[in-house]
């Protein structure tokens, strides 16, 4: 009983303290990729003595992206032997925002997932749990209602590839895998240790790119793409360029850093460390900076409103107290540092012109809605913008491929049904993140409610933006959602909740 019980505090105490795992697991990834990267560099030297027409050649013409993918998915696989769960599926998320968006191929994040969630199913125990997502039959109907609009909406490769295998069945696999993690506290804390470095990440080459005008690791098709897109910048200063980093357009990168901030924010709250506080609190001012130079209002008006739910659900009235000079200190430091780019924010926010083109296209969708309430014009975007353009409004200049609103865009898309069972399987989900909530202590809560807050910023600026219908958003979106609703959480807190009042009495 004795060991059994030691063994159960391990478990619960895994995290930040026990960095090691994943330190080597990082480390392991960078030199494997790197070293994928040399091999056809190397490989012309090492068979210098040797017929090089069938080796070296042979190896070499695969090129430094084949090569990093070996090793890449060596590295995965040791990752998931060594049972290294939350880093797997922030790898996950890594690959759909970096691989499949930044260099369109749109596929690999989904098998990568799928392959994961079978292999959990297969080597599950008593230790390594498993779980099914709760209301199962929506989830069955969402995946059904969307069949027709997505036969009907796959008029071009890149549409078949983003609406049903990402959109609509890799969302309910990114669910699923989030609540086979979330076991207890602990596998959220670690996941949102590592989801926040990544996101610190992205923030950095945000930030190198938007100071410096350099697109690291920027690849060819994407540099020109960006030069063709006028509306990148800003209306108020047409010399200054808003960068979207790996998701190339900056509204979308806004939304992911306004979800993010709250990741580190809540696991600044929960640690009692001060070195653990100085380092997530510089993780939270990096993605901010980041957030500033996507002059997105909408990104910042969603964040805003995350700030009040987080107050909300953080569990301490202390740090109810202490957030909004919190904010404040953050808001003066980066006007400090960045004072030109606020004004261009605040400029960029109340330009009438973007507020009455956005205006426009949303009545646009809503036009298609009333036309077509039961199906939709079809999930796809060209699909869209040909159904759409007999209804477009007068106030719309230009034909728009998709309505600006991931709510409309579901409407409009797929139809009204589809749309509802969309809003009830967000809210149900969110209903069962309220409940975990409850049954958590004063630690665990402020991890929960930075979760809770980052679906809510994406709920809000799904207003403005297709938030919820862009592969990589709506991926870590119901990523984060499967794991603070997780069944499996529920359990743990209630038999933590138990063993607490049996020790008491």
């Amino acid at each position: 009983m004795k060991s059994n019980g030691w063994g159960e505090k391990i478990t619960r105490d895994k995290g930040i303290s026990s960095p090691f795992p994943f330190v080597m697991m990082v480390i392991a990834l960078l030199l494997g990729g790197g070293l994928g990267m040399l091999i056809p560099f190397i490989v012309p030297i090492a068979f210098a003595g040797v017929n090089i027409d069938k080796v070296g050649t042979t190896l070499a013409m695969f090129g430094p992206l084949f090569w990093g993918l070996v090793i890449g998915v060596i590295v995965i696989a040791l990752i998931i032997l060594l049972r290294q769960d939350e880093l797997a599926v922030t790898v996950v998320i890594a690959i759909d925002i970096c691989v499949d968006w930044y260099l369109g191929i749109l596929f690999i994040s989904q098998v990568l997932a799928l392959a994961l969630l079978m292999i959990f199913f297969v080597v599950r125990s008593p230790r390594y749990t498993w779980a099914e997502p709760r209301a199962l039959w929506l989830w069955v109907l969402f995946l059904g209602l969307t069949i027709f609009p997505a036969i009907r909406g796959a008029l071009t490769p890149r549409d078949i590839l983003l609406y049903y295998p990402n959109i609509v069945f890799g969302v309910f696999i990114m669910f699923w895998l989030g609540t086979v993690i979330a076991r207890n506290p602990a596998n959220i804390r670690l996941f949102f240790q590592i989801l926040s470095i990544f996101a610190v990440l992205i923030a950095l080459h945000t930030i190198i790119q938007a100071i410096t005008g350099v697109t690291l690791f920027g690849v060819s098709r994407v540099n020109d793409y960006i030069a063709t897109q006028s509306n990148y910048n800003l209306t108020v200063a047409t010399n200054v360029a808003r960068v979207g980093s790996f998701f190339i357009q900056p509204d979308f990168s806004a939304v992911f850093f306004g979800m993010m901030v709250f990741i580190p924010l809540g696991l600044f709250v929960e640690s009692k460390s001060f070195l653990e506080k100085i380092l997530y609190l510089a993780e939270m001012l990096i993605i901010l900076s980041a957030l500033l130079f996507t002059y997105s209002g909408g990104a910042w008006v969603a964040a805003g409103v995350g700030i009040i739910v987080f107050a909300a659900f953080v569990g301490h009235t202390r740090y109810r107290i202490q957030i909004p000079f919190f904010i404040a200190a953050a808001a003066i430091v980066i006007l400090m540092v960045f004072p030109s780019q606020v004004n261009l924010l605040i400029q960029h926010l109340s330009d009438p012109q973007e507020l009455a083109l956005r205006s426009a296209i949303w009545q646009t969708g809503l036009q298609v809605i009333r036309a077509f309430p039961l199906t939709g014009v079809g999930l796809g975007h060209l699909a869209y913008l040909l159904g759409a353009e007999p209804y477009r409004v007068a106030a719309q200049p230009i034909p728009i491929d998709h309505p600006h609103n991931a709510y409309i865009e579901w409407g409009a898309m797929a139809g009204l049904p589809v749309l509802f069972v969309f809003i009830a399987l967000l809210a149900f989900a969110l209903w069962q993140a309220l409940h975990n909530w409850l049954r958590a202590d004063a630690k665990t809560r402020p991890l929960l409610g930075a979760g809770i807050a980052a679906i809510i910023v994406l709920c809000v600026n799904s207003w403005t933006i297709n938030g919820w219908t862009l592969p990589p958003l709506a991926a870590t979106g119901w990523m984060i959602l499967g794991i603070i609703s997780s069944p499996l959480l529920r359990k743990s807190l209630d038999s933590e909740r138990k063993n607490s009042k049996a020790n008491n009495s």
